[in-house]
C-alpha cells in the first residue's frame, strides 16, 4: 500500500480525479494514461521485441511521456502501429487491473523495475525511461489510501469507457469532476463512500487535446505544439476559441505557471517568447506585454499613431518593473515602427543590437542585424559588406537553434541577390531555404513551413521562372503557395501580388494590353507604387503618352521621397522611352546617364545592364553605332548570365542592329544574333518582337543576295503582321 505519511518535500494533491505530487520541486501527476505508459515501458523491458519494432517504440516513448494525455484508443493505436504484439500485451495488462481489484494495481506498481538498481536496463535512473518511472513511483508512493482508491476508480473508467462505444474511436479522456471541497486531499481520511457517484461523472476531452491539470513539461509541450502548428500549418492548430479555452483550463489548474501571455496576430493566436532561452515559452499575462502586443497589432494594421502610444505605455510599465527584456523588445518594435513610417531608424537599430548583446539576447541582436542589412541594401551598401554581416550571425543562429532567424536570413539573402541582379545566386539561396531541415525541438509532422520567409522564397522562385518563360513551373509554384497560404492568412498578399505581376508581364510581353489593363487595379490594391508604375506602362503601350508621362513624374517624386531607388530607376527608363517616341533621343540621354549612375551607386547590376541597353539604343539612334556597340558589350555578359529571357532577346537584337549599322550589310554575326533573339522571343510568345526580328533578317538576307532566306523571313513577317492585326510601330523607335 502507498505510504500515508506526509513529507516536507511532497504536497500530495488531487484535482478532478487526477493525483499528483510535487517531487522535489518537480510536479508530476499519476493519471490512468500515465499508468498505460508505465505498462508499455514494463512490457518493453519484460518481453522480446524485434529490433525494428523496438526502434519504433523507442521513438514513440518521448512524445508519449511529454505529450498530453491521450484516450486509451489513441494510445493503443499509436503503440499498435509500432508493435501489435506489445499493444496487445499492454491492453491485457490494463484489463487485469481494471477488471480485477485494487491489489492488482498495487501489484503492478510493485513489479515495476527499480530505476536505482536496473543498471543494464533502459529503466536505469539516468535514462529517459528511468527518470519517468522514478517520478511516477515517487508520486505514487506518497499517495494516501483514499487517493489510491480514487486513482483506481479513475483507471477503471478510463479503461471501460474505451469499450463502452466500440464504434467510436475518439472517446473522451475520463476526468473526474470534483467540487472545491474535494480539491485538497492531504488528509489520510477516506471520504470516498458517499461521493463515489458524483466523482465518477466525467467530462469528455477535446479531440487529442487536454482537460484537467498538466505538468510543467506537458504545458510546455502543448504550447510548443500549438505555436509550431500556428506557424507551420494553421489548419491543424486549434481555432482561437478552443485554444483560449485550453489556456484558461491550463491556468485554472496550474496557477503557479508564470510569465505566460498570448499575442493576437490578425485573428490568429500565437505565443511570444519573453525570455531568450530556446524552447522556453512564457506563460502568464502582464500589462507591459499586453501593451507591447497591442502595439504590434496596431503596427500590422498600419495604425502607427495608436501603435506608438501603446509602445510608449509598454516602455513606461517595463521601466517601472525594471524589466530589461521587455524594454529590449520595445526597442525592437520602436525601430520597426520607424521603418514602417518611412523614417531612418539606423541609429535606433544599432542601439538595439548593442543592448541586446549586452543583455545576452541573441534573438533580438540577430534580428537587429538583419534589419540593418535590409536598410544597408536600400542605402547602397556593397554586397560583400552585407553578406559578411549576415555571415557573422549564422553561427549565433545555429548555436541557439534559432530556426526562424535562419529562415529569415536565407530569404533575405535571396532578396539581396535578386536585387543585385544575380538570379543564379538568388535561386540557390531560395533552394537552400526550401530544402532546410527543421530545427524545431519537436516536429509534429508538418513538412512545409508557413512562415513569411518561405512565402518570400517561393514568390522569388515563381518570378525567376516567369522571367525565363517557364510558366508551367510558375503555375505549380503558385498553386502550392495558394494551398500553403490560403487567401485569409497573413502572408497571402505576397503570392497574390506575385501572381498579378507575373500575369501582367506575360500579357504585356504578348502585346495584350487589353488583358493587362484590368490587373492594374488589383495590383494597386496590394501595392500602390507597383500599381501606379504599371498603369503608366499600359498608357504608354496605348500611345497615351501625356497621361503616362504625368503619372511617371508624380511617381518619381514619391519614390525619391521614400528612397525607393529601384523604382526611381525604372521610372527614369520608362520616361526615356517616352522621349524616344517623340524622337527626343538627345533629351533622353542625360536621364539615362543619371539612372546609370544611380544603379551603379547602389550596385544594382540588373538595372544597370538594362540602362546600358537604353543608352546603347539611344546612341544608335543618334548615329554613333560604334559607341553604342562598345557600350553594349559591357552589358551583354551579365544579361546573358542572369537576365530575363526578354532582356536577352532585346540585347541580342540590339547587338545585331548595331553590327549592321557598323559593318553595313556585310556578314558579321548579325544573322546568328538574330536567330538567338528569335528563339528567346518565341519562348515568351512575344509576336510583336518576333515580327521585328523577321523584318531585320529579311533586310539582311536581301542585301546579301540570299533570295530564299529573304523570302522565308518576309513570309514569316507577313504572317505575324496579319495575325497581330495591328500596325507595326516604327522599327527604329523601339528597343
Amino acid at each position: 500500500m502507498a505510504s500515508v505519511h506526509e513529507s516536507l518535500y511532497f504536497n500530495p494533491m488531487m484535482t478532478n480525479g487526477v493525483v499528483h505530487a510535487n517531487v522535489f520541486g518537480i510536479k508530476d501527476w499519476v493519471t490512468p494514461y500515465k499508468i498505460s505508459v508505465l505498462a508499455l515501458l514494463y512490457e518493453m523491458t519484460a518481453s522480446k521485441i524485434t529490433l525494428p519494432e523496438r526502434r519504433r517504440l523507442n521513438k514513440l516513448i518521448l512524445p508519449l511521456q511529454q505529450g498530453p494525455d491521450l484516450t486509451l484508443g489513441q494510445f493503443l493505436s499509436k503503440v499498435e502501429a509500432c508493435c501489435p504484439q506489445t499493444a496487445y500485451a499492454v491492453n491485457l495488462r490494463l484489463h487485469e487491473m481494471a477488471d480485477g481489484e485494487l491489489k492488482d494495481m498495487e501489484y503492478f506498481f510493485s513489479t515495476l523495475p527499480t530505476p536505482f538498481t536496473a543498471f543494464d536496463s533502459e529503466t536505469y535512473k539516468t535514462s529517459v525511461v528511468g527518470l519517468f518511472m522514478r517520478h511516477m513511483l515517487l508520486a505514487y508512493n506518497k499517495l494516501s489510501f483514499s487517493q489510491v482508491y480514487k486513482l483506481y476508480k479513475s483507471l477503471q473508467h478510463y479503461y471501460h469507457s474505451h469499450y463502452a462505444k466500440p464504434t467510436d474511436g475518439q472517446v473522451g479522456l475520463p476526468v473526474l469532476v470534483a467540487d472545491d471541497s474535494d480539491m485538497d486531499l492531504t488528509s489520510t481520511e477516506d471520504t470516498v463512500g458517499e461521493r463515489t457517484d458524483k466523482e465518477e461523472l466525467y467530462t469528455p476531452l477535446h479531440e487529442s487535446e487536454l482537460r484537467g491539470p498538466l505538468s510543467q513539461k506537458q504545458a510546455e509541450y502543448f504550447l510548443a505544439r500549438q505555436a509550431y502548428l500556428l506557424k507551420n500549418d494553421e489548419n491543424k492548430a486549434l481555432n482561437p476559441a478552443a485554444l483560449q479555452e485550453e489556456l484558461n483550463n491550463m491556468l485554472k489548474f496550474n496557477p503557479d505557471f508564470a510569465e505566460a501571455f498570448q499575442e493576437s496576430k490578425g485573428g490568429d493566436i500565437s505565443f511570444t517568447v519573453s525570455h531568450e532561452s530556446p524552447g522556453h515559452l512564457p506563460l502568464f499575462p502582464h500589462l507591459r506585454y499586453a501593451a507591447l502586443n497591442l502595439a504590434s497589432l496596431h503596427c500590422r494594421f498600419g495604425h502607427y499613431q495608436q501603435a506608438d502610444l501603446a509602445l510608449q505605455e509598454a516602455i513606461r510599465i517595463a521601466q517601472e518593473s525594471n524589466d530589461h527584456v521587455c524594454l529590449q523588445h520595445c526597442l525592437s518594435w520602436l525601430y520597426t515602427l520607424e521603418q514602417m513610417k518611412g523614417s531612418d531608424s539606423t541609429v535606433l537599430t544599432e542601439d538595439s543590437v548593442k543592448m541586446a548583446a549586452h543583455f545576452c539576447l541573441p534573438y533580438l541582436a540577430s534580428l537587429g542585424i538583419q534589419s540593418l542589412v535590409q536598410q544597408g541594401a536600400t542605402q547602397g551598401k556593397t554586397a560583400h559588406k552585407l553578406m559578411d554581416a549576415l555571415k557573422n550571425t549564422e553561427s549565433l543562429h545555429w548555436k541557439h537553434s534559432l530556426s526562424e532567424l535562419i529562415e529569415i536570413s536565407l530569404a533575405q539573402t535571396t532578396s539581396i541577390w535578386r536585387m543585385y541582379g544575380k538570379s543564379t545566386m538568388a535561386l540557390q539561396q531560395a533552394q537552400l531555404l526550401l530544402n532546410l531541415s527543421s530545427l524545431e525541438p519537436v516536429n509534429f509532422g508538418v513538412q512545409q513551413n508557413n512562415t513569411e520567409a518561405f512565402a518570400v522564397a517561393l514568390c522569388h522562385l515563381a518570378e525567376l521562372h516567369a522571367e525565363q518563360g517557364l510558366y508551367g513551373a510558375v503555375a505549380e509554384i503558385l498553386q502550392h503557395l495558394k494551398g500553403q497560404f490560403p487567401p485569409h492568412t497573413q502572408h497571402a498578399r505576397l503570392w497574390m501580388l506575385c501572381d498579378l505581376k507575373v500575369q501582367f508581364e506575360r500579357h504585356m510581353n504578348e502585346g495584350k494590353c487589353h488583358l493587362a489593363e484590368p490587373l492594374v487595379t488589383a495590383i494597386s490594391a496590394l501595392n500602390k507604387t507597383e500599381g501606379l508604375f504599371r498603369k503608366a506602362q499600359v498608357l504608354k503601350a496605348l500611345n497615351r503618352s501625356t497621361e503616362a508621362y504625368s503619372i511617371l513624374q508624380r511617381l518619381q517624386v514619391h519614390c525619391e521621397k521614400t528612397k525607393c531607388t529601384e523604382m526611381v530607376i525604372r521610372v527614369m527608363l520608362s520616361t526615356a522611352e517616352l522621349h524616344w517616341e517623340s524622337s527626343g533621343f538627345s533629351t533622353a540621354l542625360p536621364l539615362l546617364l543619371q539612372a546609370l549612375a544611380l544603379a551603379r551607386q547602389h550596385h544594382l547590376q540588373s538595372l544597370a545592364s538594362e540602362t546600358i541597353l537604353h543608352l546603347a539604343f539611344t546612341q544608335l539612334m543618334l548615329g554613333v553605332p560604334e559607341q553604342a556597340l562598345s557600350v553594349l558589350h559591357e552589358a551583354i555578359e551579365p544579361i546573358l548570365a542572369h537576365g530575363a529571357v526578354m532582356d536577352k532577346g532585346r540585347a541580342l537584337l540590339l547587338a545585331a542592329r548595331c553590327q549592321m549599322a557598323v559593318a553595313g550589310f556585310r556578314p558579321n554575326g548579325q544573322g546568328q544574333a538574330g536567330n538567338q533573339a528569335a528563339a528567346y522571343f518565341s519562348k515568351l510568345n512575344c509576336k510583336e518582337r518576333l515580327r521585328d526580328v523577321h523584318y531585320l533578317q529579311a533586310q539582311l538576307h536581301y542585301s546579301l543576295g540570299q533570295t530564299s532566306q529573304c523570302k522565308r523571313s518576309a513570309m514569316l513577317f507577313r504572317l505575324l503582321d496579319q495575325e497581330l492585326q495591328s500596325p507595326a510601330p516604327p522599327f527604329s523607335m523601339r528597343l
